[in-house]
């Protein structure tokens, strides 16, 4: 089921980043705006919600649907509930807050696709997973069950079982698969983060930003190390979101998508200036 490998394999890496993903819906507008159009795709917890729809149908016309889902979205629609039913439902289960049914239902609405082998190009996900303590690649089968395990964020959605093994977020192990889209032959990568890795860390000052900055120095050492890892002949674009804010307990409130316009459009701009400087490079 792995691509074959071409010097004509284009992947977009779509990284983690919960309602931060809203920033690879930019780039993706202007990625297709000008002809860039992917012959891979791979995806991790959010990216590959993202990852799966462009899968499914790589054009500008299932960007702009996607959009409209992104704006579409709130909590009902996709934790199912409110903070309270969601205390109520840690205290019954005792490992998450909220159940997955609303995401299932929003991934079966949003998805074009209930396998992978039904979709246009290929397309992988990753998630971890807890018996092994390893990532595992999904690239065949079920598509909804592959992503709600890549989106199954630790306490916050439950683990998701899949033959026996079970598997929550893709992030916790490879939150930017860049060193999967170099492994599957891709030779020109689009790297599209949701801002984590622009920005500096600041040291932190509560217990609540050590665990933030914690995971952030593990999710930028990975994918630092794979990006110096990159052998020659592969030519790699990491994408701009335009922000510009280091990152904060913000990140932590999963539930707040007041910001998801304005993460589109300042994506789409910082990728098309990106985009258009690099075009015009190459021309010269």
């Amino acid at each position: 089921m792995k691509p074959r490998s071409s010097r004509k394999t284009i992947a977009f890496v779509l990284g983690g980043g919960g309602h931060n993903g809203a920033s690879e819906v930019g780039m993706l507008k202007a990625l297709f705006e000008r002809g860039i159009i992917p012959t891979l795709v791979v995806g991790t917890s959010v990216g590959a919600m993202n990852g799966a729809a462009i899968a499914g149908d790589p054009s500008l016309e299932t960007v702009e649907s996607l959009r409209e889902e992104w704006l579409s979205i709130d909590t009902e629609r996709i934790f199912g509930g409110s903070i309270f039913s969601g205390a109520a439902n840690l205290i019954r289960t005792r490992t998450h807050l909220h159940s997955n049914r609303a995401l299932r239902v929003f991934l079966e609405d949003v998805l074009p696709a209930s396998r992978f082998e039904d979709l246009k190009i290929p397309f992988q996900c990753v998630a971890a997973s807890i018996e092994k303590a390893e990532e595992r690649w999904f690239f065949q089968g079920p598509l909804v069950e592959a992503i709600l395990a890549s989106t199954a964020i630790p306490g916050v959605l439950p683990p998701v079982e899949i033959n026996g093994e079970h598997y929550v977020d893709g992030g916790i192990v490879n939150s930017i698969p860049l060193s999967r889209a170099v492994e599957l032959g891709a030779r020109t990568i689009y790297v599209l983060q949701v801002g984590r890795i622009e920005t500096a860390l600041v040291a932190p000052t509560t217990p609540l930003q050590v665990a933030l900055v914690a995971f952030e120095i593990a999710r930028r050492h990975r994918f630092a190390r794979d990006l110096a890892a990159i052998p020659k002949g592969v030519e790699v674009h990491v994408l701009p979101t335009g922000e510009s804010k280091a990152p904060s307990l913000s990140q932590l409130r999963y539930r707040d998508f007041r910001a998801l316009a304005r993460r589109m459009d300042s994506a789409y701009k910082a990728t098309s200036d990106y985009l258009d400087t690099k075009l015009s490079m190459s021309k010269n």
